[in-house]
């Protein structure tokens, strides 16, 4: 499976960004992750693509929301309020199972990363 990420750029604190990633095959979750330089890729958002149930972190609730298009293989993360320490590389995951979709582990494929900064 290959995962087309899209969607990142240069926005002020408070504002609104979308993130897509297109995967060339079914899977069994989808999900982002961050890192921020200087740490560690940290476990953002995921759905388990049958069921549609989710998962967020507790510093995205409220403010993400991630939804699919399951007939176009592909999610969405939209991202809300906005804040600096939002700043990061996003990744797209995917995996073949839904064994373990908080974690790095849980995911076979990924995409390329792309570049989400928050300005204050």
């Amino acid at each position: 499976v290959q995962l087309q990420a899209s969607g990142g750029g240069l926005v002020q604190a408070g504002g609104s960004l979308r993130l897509s990633c297109a995967a060339s095959g079914r899977t069994g979750v989808m999900g982002w992750f961050r890192q921020a330089p200087g740490k560690d890729r940290e476990f953002v958002v995921a759905i388990i693509w049958g069921i549609g149930a989710t998962h967020y972190a507790d510093s995205v609730k409220g403010r993400f929301t991630i939804s699919r298009d399951i007939a176009k293989n592909t999610v969405f993360l939209q991202m809300n309020s906005l804040k600096p320490e939002d700043t990061a590389v996003y990744y797209c995951a995917a995996g073949s199972t839904s064994w373990s979709p908080t974690r790095y582990r849980g995911y076979d494929y990924w995409g390329q990363g792309t570049l989400v900064t928050v300005s204050s």
